[in-house]
């Protein structure tokens, strides 16, 4: 039924006190001067990310995408201390004034010569896990307090401390987004599911261009991951995007020393894992320079039975041309065999038949998965990337990208229906050579300009992008069991016996082929306009044509069409504080193009096949970020009000036909509050945390659902939170904790006035982990799921989770 929706005006409420609070510490603060500058190489080439501290103190910062830094600091004589990896390290005397600005203008720093040693950062970023600026959330160079988007920023060094090995378990950290599905290799769907702010999303993003992804989407080529969150179709298009959100994965890129670093990986299960991150330049002028990462990966199942094996390869060469252009070529490798991770369907009778209305209260047995591992499949990625950067002027810049993907499946998938609380019906759906793939050409303009006083950051871009699907998915039913027997009674669920009943009764298979073509073709706008120092406002559109060529799904043709779309988005920020506190405000779009549907002609009284007409998402959303106490404490609080129309909905009087007929004319609301805090508290302690509440309801639907949150919406509260500790160099040098944990409440995956019921129990997961870290080597051991929470995840099914798993790392570094 509908959620407490008084708590919606009550976190509003709580909000605009908050940010009244902080505006007035803020305000009330010590009165400091600020230190600027520019790290440069050479001339005019902008360092980013460079160390900026001063010397003996806890004050300091980073560059941002420009070398451009600013530092508070009381008033005194300080020495600032400029470091980054492959530099020289530079310290500068300076005066710090309160109330002024000294400016030290540009500092030029000279490239390392001979071997790389260790450079210390002086705890110049004290504040690990947090990121101020991306080029990537809006396709323009904006600091997050700039940017009226809600985003969150998984950082490279979350991702060593927690030993996470893909990107799936990554997203972990990220608030209010909820795992719903993980990986299954199928071409098509293989990747993980997720939801945010009551809707599914995937990862099908790499460096803002298509990247989809099979299987698991390992996580070896990572520098961090950005997650936009609600519709983010002005930018990104509607094929990429879900009206939740959109994950990025951003990869790392080659640099102009040698270096690198070779781990190996051992923990419960049959976990071995072999990596390599290999830098180096391939010319004497550091002009060419190579980077490959790999993985060979293989893990057993907490269930007794079960496995995936899997490598990634992934080059990556980049080719400084002179100072205005620079060429990238980047390929993704993947190569997978997996066992199917049990999925229990429910059958569509009423969910009182099971005997329980939670998956706890069923006789399921947790560690068993009803098959033999040999019902297994065969899956591969190869996708190619490539990047042409040509800086026209000092305001201008023109950047060429290119991404062809393309995924590969065959093999065996098990899946299951409960027919009762203790019987399940045992099933497979498999991919016949499944070929599915993706072409995208995309022109970005970017410019940073000034029109009068007003400072102006500009990307016009051309985007089109090509899908192919070649995907053969069949199915077959093997027998119905009881979930009591004995340990090896469903070892007979296995390979021969199941292709003996395929061979045996071909006319059992059901077909279901998803073949089809699409183009779009899409221009899209985006400015952001300072029109004071701290006011601030973003216009963007896109205008999108779609065409479908047509094809067959299901073995029912299906018709070609186009449809033309505007995709608006409008934001505002005003820093209150600059550079510390920002009230945001925006409005986004999101839309996809659902091609035909069943439909019911009253004229012939005949169920005849329409094509929708174009489903929007409109999100207005509000809130606060801070950046305070000189970058150690940085947090996002919003509230969203999310509204669907042109849903596709049952036609009542015809439910019972089939294909059963549909009407364009549902509506849906997802509202709710989310907030993040990234903080420093103090030195050695770091820590992430994240709470979201979502009320997800259908306002206009059938009436079985209409008021009730969609079984798709995953649970309304989630929380993450993760902190580490490093203790001081006056103690054990290198060694560090750190602990976390993720909550979910009850997440209703059946959710009718007609079937009833079924819940997910809410849980709460803990993780910890310990390390030791000098120049040369890392030693991480990690505990997942440390009390062996049994716990469930699902999109409209139950999935069980692994249980507690033991992990150790040793990484020599070069």
């Amino acid at each position: 039924m509908k959620q407490n929706r008084p708590l919606i005006r009550t976190i509003q409420t709580l909000l605009f006190f908050m940010v009244m609070a902080i505006t007035t510490t803020v305000s009330a603060q010590k009165i400091k001067g600020t230190i600027r500058g520019k790290v440069t190489e050479g001339a005019s080439q902008a360092i980013d990310d460079a160390s900026i501290s001063l010397k003996n103190t806890r004050y300091g910062t980073i560059t941002n995408e420009d070398g451009i830094f600013s530092l508070k600091a009381p008033a005194g004589e300080y020495t600032v201390v400029v470091s980054v990896i492959g530099y020289q390290q530079q310290e500068i005397p300076v005066n710090v004034k309160a109330g002024q600005t000294t400016d030290l203008h540009d500092i030029v720093l000279t490239p390392a010569t001979g071997n790389l040693h260790e450079v210390r950062i002086n705890g110049s970023k004290a504040n690990i896990y947090s990121t101020k600026r991306s080029n990537d959330v809006a396709k323009l160079p904006l600091d997050n307090l700039e940017n009226p988007q809600v985003y969150s920023t998984i950082s490279s060094n979350l991702l060593t401390e927690q030993q996470v090995f893909s990107v799936d378990d990554a997203l972990k950290n990220v608030p209010g987004l909820q795992t719903m599905w993980n990986a299954t290799g199928r071409s098509g769907d293989g990747g993980g599911y997720f939801n945010s702010r009551g809707f599914i999303l995937q990862s099908t993003l790499r460096d803002g261009m298509a990247g989809l992804v099979t299987n698991t989407n390992d996580a070896v080529n990572i520098d961090k991951i950005e997650v936009l969150k609600g519709p983010s179709a002005t930018l990104f298009g509607s094929t990429l995007t879900s009206f939740g959100g959109v994950i990025n994965r951003i990869t790392k890129k080659p640099y102009d020393t040698v270096g690198g670093a070779v781990s190996y990986t051992v923990g419960s299960y049959g976990l071995q894992r072999l990596t390599a991150d290999i830098n180096t330049p391939l010319d004497h002028a550091k002009k060419l320079l190579f980077r490959l990462n790999t993985a060979l990966n293989y893990e057993g199942s907490f269930e007794n039975n079960g496995f995936s094996q899997g490598a990634v390869i992934d080059p990556s060469l980049l080719y400084n041309v002179n100072d205005r252009l620079s060429i990238s070529f980047d390929a993704e490798l993947n190569y997978g065999k997996n066992s199917g991770k049990p999925i229990f369907f429910f059958s569509g009778a009423n969910v009182a038949a099971l005997g329980t209305n939670r998956a706890d209260g069923l006789d399921l047995d947790y560690r068993q998965t009803y098959s033999n591992d040999n019902l297994d499949q065969n899956t591969r990625n190869n996708n190619y990337y490539g990047r042409v950067t040509y800086k026209i002027s000092d305001q201008w810049t023109s950047q060429t990208n290119f991404s062809a993907t393309n995924s590969f499946s065959n093999g065996f998938y098990p899946y299951y229906y409960l027919l009762a609380k203790d019987t399940i019906s045992r099933n497979d759906q498999s991919t016949g050579n499944s070929r599915s793939s993706e072409l995208e050409i995309q022109q970005n303009f970017n410019g940073d300009f000034k029109i009068g006083n007003m400072r102006n950051r500009f990307v016009g871009g051309l985007d089109y992008l090509h899908q192919n699907s070649n995907q053969l998915f069949f199915s077959g039913s093997f027998d119905k069991v009881a979930t009591t027997l004995g340990k090896n009674a469903y070892d007979n669920f296995n390979y021969q016996n199941l292709q003996a009943v395929f061979d045996n009764n071909p006319g059992g298979i059901f077909n279901y082929p998803e073949v089809f073509k699409t183009d779009i073709y899409s221009a899209y706008v985006a400015d952001e306009l300072n029109i004071t120092d701290q006011l601030l406002a973003l216009v963007s559109l896109r205008a999108d044509h779609y065409d479908n060529k047509g094809g067959n799904t299901g073995g029912s043709a299906t018709p070609a069409f186009t449809q033309n779309t505007l995709s608006p988005k409008f934001g505002l920020v005003y820093q209150v504080v600059k550079k510390q506190v920002s009230l945001f405000a925006n409005y986004q779009n999101g839309f996809i193009n659902p091609g035909g549907y069943a439909a019911h002609d009253d004229a012939t009284n005949t169920t005849i096949t329409k094509i929708a007409k174009v489903q929007n998402a409109e999100q207005i959303e509000g809130g606060v970020k801070l950046d305070l106490f000189d970058g150690k404490l940085s947090s996002t609080l919003s509230y969203y009000d999310i509204k669907l129309t042109n849903v596709l909905r049952v036609d009542p009087p015809y439910a019972a036909e089939y294909p059963t007929p549909q009407l364009q004319d549902g509506t849906q609301v997802s509202k709710g509050f989310e907030a993040e805090v990234i903080a420093n508290p103090f030195q050695g302690f770091n820590l992430i945390g994240g709470f979201a509440y979502n009320d997800s309801y259908y306002t206009k639907a059938a009436a079985d659902v209409m008021g009730y949150r969609p079984a798709t919406a995953a649970s309304p509260y989630t929380a993450n939170f993760y902190a580490s500790y490093r203790l001081p160099k006056t103690a054990v040098n290198g060694l560090g904790f750190g602990f976390g944990g993720n909550y979910a409440s009850d997440n209703k995956v059946v959710n009718d006035a007609v079937e009833g019921t079924f819940i997910l129990p809410a849980y709460t997961v803990y993780n910890g982990s310990a390390f030791f870290e000098r120049s040369k080597y890392r030693i991480n051991f990690a505990v997942n799921n440390l009390t062996d929470k049994h716990y469930w995840t699902g999109y409209s099914t139950i999935n069980p989770q692994m249980l507690r798993q033991l992990v150790l790392s040793l990484t020599y570094k070069f």
